[in-house]
């Protein structure tokens, strides 16, 4: 066994290493790399975030006109994963606009980022800084940040924490304790505490946004028709008034979203009109043409040519 050029492997070599557990430093930083993605990146689109940004009950961002394209009838919209994928994201906790709130950024004119993100810039993609209005810091996986319901708007958590208003510091708009939604949370406390506060107001027929659900208004006006008879005229009446004052109505209130909404409407009627076209192609008809006597289609070999009467016998 020797003088051959080979070696004897040792126990050390045969011997696997059994799997080792991740450190507590190795935890840390690929949560911190997974909280820079989604502080960044659109999971339905994939694409880089950039207002108009949504989040859910939970607390994740998403582009908002991925979420329209997400909600559109039909077939998968262009620029986003398929409708499973986006399924298996949402979780089923989005099914219209109401379950989304649209959140409102202070926007640092400087630009201003700490200094892990200006050698990181490459892998943030983002063009504009977000900084929390009352502390001035940079909102990011570095900073705990959280919104407010219905507002929207986005400070630093410990400002809220030291402050301990019930209004919102920018439109003076009253909130609770349960309607400040922290921003892609780490911790199971938080993510427990979402997941209840969603289950308690799917209870009371709202949604995330604290707006009535679609099928709330439908079942207590079916309970009242049936309870007072005499009264159900005035009580559709009443219960269209109200999905009126509330903006429920087919027409959309909010001017972006609107405008959001025939963009993306726009872009799904030419894809569609694409299909058609792609459908219809005058020069593959122009190879065919249609006889007179019996209607049927022939093509450019037997165009012209007839089969004598005494060959058909």
């Amino acid at each position: 066994m020797g003088n051959d050029g080979g070696s004897i492997p040792t126990r050390r070599e045969l011997v696997r290493e059994a799997a080792r557990e991740p450190t507590t430093a190795q935890i840390k930083e690929a949560q911190r790399e997974q909280q820079e993605h989604s502080w960044t990146t659109c999971p339905l689109s994939h694409k880089a975030l950039a207002r108009p940004v949504v989040s859910d009950s939970v607390g994740n961002l998403y582009n908002k006109d991925a979420v329209l394209q997400f909600l559109l009838p039909g077939d998968d919209g262009e620029g986003i994963s398929s409708k499973s994928d986006c399924e298996e994201v949402l979780c089923g906790r989005v099914k219209g606009l109401r379950d989304v709130v649209e959140l409102h950024f202070e926007i640092d004119t400087e630009l201003s980022e700490h200094p892990s993100d200006r050698a990181n810039a490459h892998r943030h993609q983002r063009r504009e800084g977000w900084i929390c209005p009352i502390t001035a810091k940079p909102l990011g996986p570095s900073v705990k940040s959280v919104y407010l319901v219905p507002c929207g708007h986005v400070f630093a958590e410990e400002a809220i924490r030291q402050l301990k208003g019930d209004k919102c510091l920018q439109c003076n708009e009253s909130y609770t304790e349960d309607n400040i939604i922290p921003i892609l949370p780490t911790k199971e406390a938080d993510k427990e505490r979402l997941m209840a506060r969603g289950a308690k107001l799917a209870e009371q027929g709202l949604t995330h946004s604290l707006k009535k659900a679609p099928g709330s208004k439908k079942r207590k006006k079916h309970a009242e028709s049936s309870t007072d008879a005499p009264n159900s005229t005035a009580a559709v009446a009443t219960s269209t008034s109200a999905s009126k004052s509330n903006g429920a109505g087919n027409g959309i209130k909010n001017s972006a979203t609107a405008s959001l909404t025939a963009r993306v409407l726009n872009e799904e009627n030419e894809k569609k009109k694409k299909r058609k076209m792609m459908g219809h192609n005058e020069n593959l008809d122009s190879l065919f043409t249609k006889d007179k006597k019996d209607g049927a289609k022939r093509d450019f070999m037997t165009r012209g040519f007839s089969i004598p009467a005494s060959a058909r016998r």
